[in-house]
């Protein structure tokens, strides 16, 4: 028997999650269990276990069909009584649908995979257009900021012409326009499903997914980052390097700064429409010295006695 798989559960939301919600539990999470940023042994299983999850519940097809199960998969999947529908197929983004759970095979049947069946019409064919498919792709912050071209390799499931279902693996070329954002699609006209009756092919679709990058989060087109300073630069003010995407900048930081405080670099973030660019947003942390020579213990103490600042007045 299949293991019931509480795809509510693996996202962490609740059975009446918006698709929102739904997308943007996903997005945190498969961000945190990505194997190229989680090198925890289980985290190439939980991601798998989150992607099965959102590809049914990020589409509202199947998750109705899913929500159909309710309290009785125990014994409708124990005596191999579910079916998944008379012949209804379901369009999977995932490029390797072997890869799913049983039980996620079992609810859906033989009804998955890339591809089309031909529709007749008085012993005619009906010229259709083929499905359009959507698959992610991964880039760096480095590869959205700049523009780059990268090549992916997909698996598609497609049908002979007696119906079986045949696996083929296919190379792309793909163009990442600079200030790409995440999420956001690519598209790749006529890669995707066979038409029927003489039907176009349907386009494939590239949704962005954007690493996490260990300097900077992403918020659109603007940047943010964290730049540790010492008190007497925060009192002082002084001008202290910080990374950007393409190098380097000696940012001013005025007397008088608090820690926490955030300060605007206009024009190094993300680009955007008509040569713009976003902004870089910096996070001022100040640092104290955890170990001080005695002639920094002697100035310390010497301000203490000097200085009539409180902070809690």
């Amino acid at each position: 028997m299949a293991k019931f798989q509480d795809y509510y559960a693996i996202l962490g939301v609740s059975k009446s999650a918006t698709q929102e919600e739904v997308q943007r539990a996903y997005r945190k999470l498969a961000r945190q269990y990505h194997p190229d940023i989680n090198k925890e042994s289980t985290a190439e299983e939980k991601f798998k276990q989150i992607n099965e999850a959102y590809e049914v519940l990020g589409d509202p097809e199947k998750r109705a069909r899913y929500d159909q199960l309710g309290s009785g998969w125990d014994g409708q999947f124990a005596h191999g009584e579910y079916q998944s529908g008379d012949n209804v197929r379901f369009h999977f983004s995932n490029a390797d649908p072997g890869q799913f759970s049983d039980f996620f095979q079992n609810l859906f049947g033989g009804g998955w995979g890339f591809g089309e069946e031909n529709e007749f019409r008085g012993g005619a064919a009906r010229r259709r257009r083929g499905r359009d498919h959507e698959a992610t792709i991964n880039i760096s912050l480095a590869d959205a900021y700049h523009g780059a071209r990268k090549s992916i390799e997909l698996e598609r499931i497609e049908s002979d012409s007696t119906g079986k279902p045949i696996r083929t693996r296919r190379s792309y070329d793909v163009a990442i326009p600079a200030g790409v954002t995440d999420g956001s699609l690519i598209r790749l006209a006529g890669q995707g499903g066979s038409g029927s009756g003489g039907g176009e092919s349907g386009d494939l679709f590239l949704r962005v997914n954007i690493l996490p990058d260990k300097r900077f989060t992403l918020n659109g087109h603007d940047l943010a980052t964290t730049v540790d300073i010492t008190p007497w630069e925060a009192a002082l003010g002084s001008k202290v390097p910080v990374p950007t995407i393409d190098g380097r900048i000696n940012l001013t930081v005025p007397a008088g700064t608090q820690s926490g405080q955030t300060l605007r670099v206009r024009g190094k973030g993300m680009p955007a429409a008509s040569g713009r660019y976003g902004d870089l947003m910096v996070n001022v942390r100040i640092v104290v010295p955890k170990h001080l020579s005695a002639r920094e213990r002697k100035l310390f103490e010497e301000l203490a006695k000097e200085s009539r600042f409180d902070p809690r007045t």
